[in-house]
Parts: C-alpha cells; sequence; structure tokens
C-alpha cells in the first residue's frame, strides 16, 4: 500500500507542478502579478477583498486601487502553490522513509522540497521588489527546477531503464544545459513584456543581426522598465533580448534534432516524442510572434518549455548507466508497487 501511495504521489506532483507553472504563466501574462500588493495575503486578507467597505480600507492603506478580478487570479496561484507545499512535504516524507531500503540518494529526495522553499521566498520578493525581471525570471526557473526533478524521480521510479550511448547521453546533459539558458532568456522576455519587441519574423526589425542594448538587459539589479542606471529602457533594448531567445530557441532546435536522430536508431518511440515536443514549442513561438502573442498562445508556449524539458529530463532520467542502474533497481520496485 505504501509502494503505490508513493508511485500515484509522485506522479500527481509532477501534473500538479506542470499546471501551476502555467497557472503561474497566466497570473505574469495577464498582467496580475501585482493583483496583491502584499504577501501571502491579498490587502491584509486571506481572500481578496470585494466588499464595499473592505475595498475602501484597502485602497486606504495601500494607497491603490483594488482590481478583484486580478487579486482573484493571484491568489489562486498561491492557494494551488500551498497545495504543492503538501504534496512535496507528503512525497519527502515516503522517499525518505524509504531512502536507505530503496537507496535513493539524499539529494533527490530533499531537493524538491528545498526549491519550493526559495519558491516560497522568490515569490514574496516578486511582489516586494514590484516584479523586478531578475526574481520573476529566478521564479520561472524554480518552477521549472521543480518539474525537472519531480519529473526525473517519478520516471526513474515508475519507468524501465533503457540502454542510451554514452555520447547520445553526453549530448542530452549538453541540450538541457542549453533548454534551461534558453528558459532563463524567455524569462527575461516575459517578465520585461518583450515578447513583441522584435515585429516580424524570421528577422527582428528587418535585421538579422543583434540590436543594441543586449548588455543592459542581462544586468540584474535593475527595476522592470528601466536600465540599471535608472534611465528608461528602449525598444532596441526590449528587442535584444528577444533577439537572443530566437538565437537559443535555434540552439536548442538544433541540438534536440540530432539527439532524437541518435536516438531513433534504436529508441524511436522516445525520440517522436521529443521530436513532437520540440515541434510544438518552436510552432507556438512563431505563432506568438504572427499572431501577436494573444494570451492562450503565450500560455500555452510556456507549458510547451515544460513539456520539452520533462522529454529531456526523462531521456537522461532513463539512461542509467551500470553503476546508477544498481542503484535505482529496488526503488523502481517500490514506486511499481511490487
Amino acid at each position: 500500500m505504501a509502494n503505490s501511495r508513493l508511485r500515484y504521489l509522485v506522479w500527481l506532483a509532477v501534473i500538479w507542478t506542470f499546471a501551476l507553472v502555467m497557472l503561474g504563466a497566466f497570473v505574469r501574462l495577464s498582467d496580475a502579478g501585482l493583483g496583491c500588493p502584499d504577501w501571502p495575503g491579498c490587502y491584509g486578507h486571506l481572500t481578496v477583498p470585494e466588499k464595499p467597505h473592505e475595498l475602501a480600507h484597502a485602497a486606504a492603506t495601500f494607497g491603490a486601487m483594488v482590481e478583484p478580478e486580478k487579486g482573484w487570479k493571484e491568489m489562486i496561484h498561491r492557494y494551488v502553490a500551498g497545495g504543492l507545499v503538501v504534496i512535496v512535504l507528503a512525497l519527502t516524507v515516503l522517499l525518505a522513509r524509504n531512502r536507505r531500503k530503496y537507496r535513493i540518494p539524499a539529494l533527490l529526495v530533499f531537493a524538491p522540497l528545498l526549491v519550493i522553499v526559495f519558491q516560497a521566498l522568490l515569490g514574496m520578493w516578486t511582489v516586494t521588489l514590484k516584479l523586478m525581471p531578475a526574481v520573476v525570471t529566478a521564479h520561472l526557473l524554480g518552477g521549472m527546477t521543480m518539474l525537472a526533478l519531480l519529473g526525473a524521480i517519478a520516471v526513474k521510479g515508475t519507468l524501465p531503464s533503457i540502454n542510451i550511448r554514452g555520447a547520445t547521453r553526453t549530448l542530452a546533459w549538453i541540450a538541457l544545459a542549453a533548454l534551461l539558458a534558453q528558459l532563463a532568456v524567455g524569462g527575461l522576455v516575459s517578465s520585461n513584456y518583450a515578447g513583441l519587441a522584435c515585429d516580424g519574423f524570421p528577422t527582428c526589425r528587418g535585421s538579422f543581426a543583434a540590436p543594441d542594448g543586449l548588455a543592459q538587459m542581462l544586468r540584474p539589479g535593475r527595476q522592470l522598465g528601466l536600465t540599471a542606471e535608472g534611465a528608461p529602457l528602449t525598444i532596441a533594448n526590449l528587442a535584444a533580448i528577444h533577439w537572443l531567445h530566437r538565437v537559443g530557441a535555434l540552439i536548442v532546435t538544433l541540438l534536440t534534432v540530432v539527439l532524437a536522430l541518435k536516438l531513433a536508431g534504436y529508441q524511436r518511440r522516445l525520440a517522436l516524442l521529443l521530436l513532437a515536443a520540440l515541434t510544438l514549442q518552436v510552432l507556438l513561438g512563431i505563432a506568438n510572434v504572427l499572431f501577436s502573442l494573444p494570451l492562450p498562445l503565450a500560455v500555452a508556449h510556456n507549458g510547451g518549455a515544460a513539456l520539452l524539458l520533462f522529454s529531456l529530463v526523462s531521456v537522461i532520467a532513463r539512461s542509467s548507466g551500470q553503476r546508477t542502474q544498481h542503484v535505482y533497481a529496488n526503488a523502481r520496485h517500490a514506486f511499481a508497487g511490487r
């Protein structure tokens, strides 16, 4: 019974985290990130103030007009995040109890819990630092890291290992590193509202060359809409980070296609799944530019990134070497309920 609970709980955590990533993207892209100017409540309440006297008190206390619709988006995101905390705590306890018996590394057991604590801090700083791009981007990367860790645990514990050659495994790690860098740049595009800064595709503002001002966009200490010196960002600054995101997309695409081709000879299904996730994400990225970033497509683009990340993590998690296979052999029995 305990083994069965562990198996279902870890996949629940993966699905819940994916939904939370999508919900966070929806809150950010619908401009509701400051729907509640305080943390963890909303205008001093555990729910969003809606009654006339509550609205008047909130406006007087915080010096801003209350927008309940945006507030509810933000609070629902926080409620769902709280649910993930409960799930991860339960999962950590079950994994820790079985760690020695099934030889699950302590780092993999406790890493999700550590990440979720840091995510809570980033969520608070996102509000208190008024959507500072570096913090918002870190918050996005934290969610993706949580998905990757839980995905690795779930895949290792419930799916059979596959024999992947050493060079191909190395290429998978390189592709994953490139994707993580691309996620960071994508986070900067989103947190700076630069999704439409490059008008046109495949060129950016009529050119393939990098626009001026990229160095300013990569400086972490600046506030939203400003350079590090406090001057307003220009369209060239915003176009520069969008241009870098396109370059990163090209690199990730090439690496993933090569990886899929190497896998196709002996792991055809896995290669096709990897290519499907990549194709979906590329098409969503292009569609967002061509259709001027409609909210559903923009949110779906975040989901596509999460799916591609999960696909690459799955390849690495299942491609254990001989020593790692020995370490995780009994762990798979635990998750399978045998």
